[in-house]
């Protein structure tokens, strides 16, 4: 399930790329006129600490970098791309290595391009022009290896919607995220706190550089986001005023042509708005491409919503009677009620699995504090604490999260997961003294006293062995589609990584049903059948597969 959406995410990727060959959009670049458009110096403390005037970037002993930025558009994107153009470069290379990994048919990328060259056209349209403005900065870093594909700002401009277009292309959430809030009762302090896990795998290599960013623009609120090298949108972070926002990916129609990214929507609230009608407000202005929701919560109000936003129409889920707010990836607004897609999506896929999940540890803690959340987020039992098997995307804790992140709006806190996944230490910054005078550009802005220690799942065998699972369910998925030989030692060592995930009895199903082997495949098959299959697809595709097997054995 994973590769088949990182698969749809790079078709979305290249078609971004190749897109770039319309007329306008292609040499279309933002008006810089009124900017100082003077690159920054950038002086070299350490290897991993870096300072440009007021500005720093630096890595923290936890593996998290942290960049600080002040300034216009143009400043903002100038010094960031100067201050981590390294990073950039490698995580474009990151990008573009595996297009042909994915994509490697050169027929498949031509009809692709041919069918998406247009659909992309008006993207510049619908990005205001603080952000191309401050994208354009940061593309002066990019590396020139790649202009054969686009030029440097389009290019960056067009990364921007990947994962919108390989979402609205391909009609996939291509990220499995689970999200709460509590506030009164619900909280500890009564003062509003959320969690969530940002469940967007790519590969291992690209989480590897996870940048907490703090932005003090010269417009708009100062603020903090969770992001990566080149990535200016927002997908989770708090201003100085206590608004927060995420996103979780849901489904809806397929538009014909690229709006607003949402990244781009949310990262506009984030600088933009202080109370939940001025985030609604911004939403209103914005016509988007995919369906989301965005949980935006507030410090002024004490409590969080749900802007639900598709190609056709808007939602506000505000759950009036409750002191609690639960997302994954479905609707839950009257608007989308009775929404086709939306429907099957609650129907099909994990996603209603999992806000029950996070409604029964809700239940079972009265009370949330930051430490509880840290444990939600990092929970990876399903329902009624059943084993899942790890990796499993009902669970919480799917073991792939770019990051997990925890907010308490009203103090200015805010927590941020160190790899791996959310499992390492939450590392805790405090906005007023980020913020404020007495910052130090050449030291962890990091409030230590505050920080949640890492998930003790990371010292156990468990953990271990799910690395060397890892590593072997890739070696059997290539030796699944070269139709190779298996040794039964293999499929023996591969099912005890672990043994309770229904995909290792699956595969090992799907191999004995190639070589013929129908009365192992019959019980390999049956044995996943028993366990908590992710999706009701994959779950009709073994149960089609096992009566193959029971026909041939008669």
């Amino acid at each position: 399930m994973k590769s088949r959406i990182i698969y749809f995410f790079f078709l979305g990727f290249l078609s971004v790329l190749t897109s770039c060959g319309t007329s306008k959009s292609k040499h279309h670049k933002p008006d810089i006129t009124a900017y100082n458009s003077a690159k920054p110096v950038v002086e070299k403390i350490t290897d991993s600490t870096f300072i440009s005037g007021k500005n720093s970037f630096l890595k923290n002993k936890q593996g998290l970098w942290e960049l600080y930025i002040e300034g216009d558009p143009l400043e903002i994107g100038l010094t960031t791309g100067a201050l981590t153009d390294s990073l950039l470069q490698k995580q474009q290379r990151i990008f573009f290595s595996k297009i042909t990994d994915f994509i490697p048919s050169k027929l498949q990328q031509k009809m692709l391009r041919q069918f998406l060259k247009w659909y992309n056209r008006k993207l510049y349209l619908n990005v205001p022009n603080e952000y191309q403005t401050e994208i354009y900065g940061v593309s002066q870093y990019t590396s020139n290896e790649f202009d054969n594909i686009a030029p440097q700002y389009q290019r960056s401009l067009y990364l921007h919607a990947a994962h919108d277009i390989g979402h609205a292309l391909q009609d996939l959430a291509l990220v499995g995220c689970s999200s709460f809030a509590a506030w009164n009762e619900k909280s500890e302090d009564g003062n509003l706190i959320l969690a969530r896990n940002f469940d967007f795998y790519v590969n291992d290599a690209f989480a590897e550089n996870k940048i907490a960013a703090f932005i003090k623009p010269k417009e708009g609120f100062p603020f903090m986001m969770v992001t990566w090298p080149g990535m200016i949108g927002a997908v989770s972070g708090m201003n100085y005023e206590g608004l927060t926002v995420t996103i979780n990916a849901s489904k809806s129609k397929i538009p014909l042509s690229a709006k607003t990214p949402i990244s781009i929507l949310t990262r506009e609230i984030l600088q933009h708005a202080k109370t939940l009608d001025e985030a609604i407000a911004i939403a209103k202005k914005r016509k988007v491409f995919v369906s989301e929701s965005i949980m935006v919560g507030s410090a002024n109000d004490n409590k969080a919503i749900l802007i639900e936003v598709s190609p056709n129409k808007m939602d506000i889920y505000d759950v009036a009677n409750s002191d609690q707010l639960i997302c994954s990836n479905h609707f839950q607004g009257e608007a989308f009620a009775a929404d086709k897609r939306n429907l099957e999506q609650i129907a099909n896929s994990h996603s209603e699995y999992r806000l029950e999940r996070m409604q029964e540890l809700l239940a079972e803690n009265s009370k949330v504090n930051p430490k509880i959340a840290s444990e939600i987020l990092r929970n990876k039992d399903g329902l009624q604490n059943i084993s899942l098997g790890y990796g499993n995307e009902k669970a919480l804790n799917q073991l792939l999260a770019h990051h997990g992140i925890i907010f308490k709006p009203k103090e200015k806190l805010v927590w941020v997961s160190a790899n791996p996944y959310q499992l390492g230490e939450f590392v805790c910054y405090d906005l007023n003294a980020v913020f404020g005078e007495n910052r130090n550009k050449t030291e962890s802005f990091q409030s230590k006293n505050l920080n949640i220690a890492k998930d003790p799942f990371l010292e156990t065998t468990a953990y271990q062995n799910f690395k060397k699972f890892k590593v072997e369910d890739h070696k059997i998925d290539l030796l699944l589609e070269n139709k190779e030989l298996i040794s039964p030692e293999f499929i023996q060592n591969y099912q005890s990584l672990n043994p309770d995930y229904w995909v290792v009895y699956y595969k090992a199903g799907l191999y004995f049903y190639q070589k013929k082997e129908y009365l192992q495949a019959k019980l390999n098959f049956e044995k996943a059948l028993t366990l908590e299959i992710t999706t009701v697809p994959d779950k009709e595709k073994i149960e089609k597969y096992l009566k193959k097997v029971k026909r041939k054995l008669q």
